[in-house]
């Protein structure tokens, strides 16, 4: 692998996490309440949830805490991607759920990117492991006889490496070693993805107060009864009423 100059990772994080925080504010600026209240009533009324307000916030930090999660992946595959362009001239990947390919001492890799280690359901899972078995048949019928190895790498995370479903699971320090050959870069990545974060996150803050504001008020008009009170049949009814099971049944 060719040596990693840590100056070009560091340009390109403090680059590309401009992107994931206006990304963040995008995800908040074209919000809908509804789309917050297809959350779980039943949830937050067992979490005896008594004001507007909070139910708004909680339902809105649920609804962040998913959104982030995939938008800093997308970040963080980026960001691999990059690294083994500079290392062993790899590129992204055209094939259905490869989200990289390279070539390092003898073997050619086919990888999906994943944030961290709790993704997925078992369907994901299954097209996961199809959408590898696909991505090393292609490379074997192109360059007949190449040893090919499929792997899933995650950035985060202390499991172990091990085979699963046919492919090499690789995670935490060892996936970024993996691109690299850099004992060190999964620390060394740190420092510059707090590029600017607190600036970042004080605009992001500004804005999910206007959204809570907004959206309280919103729900207040809509879902709370003359007394103050959240009106929970309301709600529920807004969230999973659609009875026509008549029509089906004998």
């Amino acid at each position: 692998m060719n040596p990693l100059n840590l100056d070009e990772v560091r340009e390109y994080v403090n680059e590309n996490i401009v992107d994931f925080h206006q990304r963040r504010i995008k995800s908040l600026e074209d919000l809908k309440l509804e789309k917050l209240l297809k959350k779980n009533p039943y949830l937050f009324k067992a979490k005896n949830i008594a004001t507007a307000g909070e139910l708004v916030s909680g339902l809105l930090d649920a609804f962040l805490s998913s959104s982030e999660e995939k938008l800093f992946g997308d970040f963080l595959e980026g960001l691999a991607v990059l690294i083994a362009s500079k290392t062993c001239d790899g590129h992204k990947s055209t094939a259905s759920g490869v989200d990289l390919e390279f070539f390092n001492k003898g073997a050619h890799y086919v990888v999906s990117v994943k944030s961290g280690t709790n993704w997925g359901n078992s369907s994901q899972q299954r097209k996961l492991e199809e959408d590898l078995r696909n991505a090393v048949i292609r490379v074997r019928q192109s360059k007949h006889g190449a040893n090919v190895q499929s792997v899933l790498g995650i950035c985060y995370g202390k499991t172990k490496t091990s085979y699963v479903r046919g492919y090499l699971k690789v995670v935490g320090q060892n996936f970024w070693y993996l691109i690299s050959e850099n004992e060190a870069l999964y620390t060394d990545i740190i420092e510059p993805i707090g590029y600017r974060a607190r600036q970042h996150n004080e605009v992001f803050l500004k804005e999910k107060s206007r959204v809570i504001n907004r959206f309280t008020k919103l729900f207040i008009d809509r879902f709370c009864d003359d007394t103050g009170a959240i009106d929970w049949v309301k709600l529920v009814e807004f969230n999973s009423g659609n009875y026509d099971l008549d029509g089906f049944l004998p």
